[in-house]
């Protein structure tokens, strides 16, 4: 179980950053016939690449919006996104092709969206969370002095330096 950081922190993140946001839409709640292989897809796919160590994926976090469940994913190159998206010998070619199929017999039934995003900058704060996130996913480091605004955080570039003890 992770503890919760009570002091002000941020991330650290050095190199390309890519944040994916992904998810689907249930229109159709009463046919979880239709919805939940494409629901059970994901969860495969995140355990594939998180014991992948090269697969480009920095970390994810799971949430629920509105009409369903999506997932917040960073990876550290546009190239390692699109690689693992199109190659047919891991989870996601199969489960896409499977939910095409599906979604042809029950149009509607159930939508699937993403955006992708390739940031030039980033900027985080966390206080009194658990490590979370962007922090989560690249590297957890205290806010410094020259840091505690926002804007300075983000004016520095992609992150805040490390703070050196």
């Amino acid at each position: 179980m992770s503890k919760i950081v009570t002091a002000r922190s941020t991330h650290h993140h050095e190199g390309e950053l890519v944040v994916f946001h992904i998810g689907m839409q249930i229109n159709r709640w009463w046919r979880p016939d239709l919805w939940m292989p494409a629901f059970m897809a994901m969860p495969r796919m995140l355990r594939e690449l998180s014991m992948e160590e090269d697969s480009g994926l920095l970390g994810y976090q799971l949430l629920f919006g509105n009409g369903g469940p999506y997932v917040v994913q960073y990876w550290s190159s546009i190239e390692k996104l699109y690689a693992y998206a199109s190659a047919p010998s891991q989870e996601h070619r199969p489960a896409w092709t499977a939910f095409n199929k599906r979604a042809r017999k029950a149009p509607g039934a159930v939508g699937v969206w993403h955006e992708t995003f390739l940031t030039e900058r980033a900027e985080s704060v966390y206080v009194g969370t658990k490590p979370m996130g962007l922090a989560k996913a690249t590297e957890h480091v205290a806010v410094g002095k020259r840091h505690e605004r926002a804007q300075a955080r983000f004016a520095d570039g992609r992150t805040a330096a490390p703070q050196v003890s």
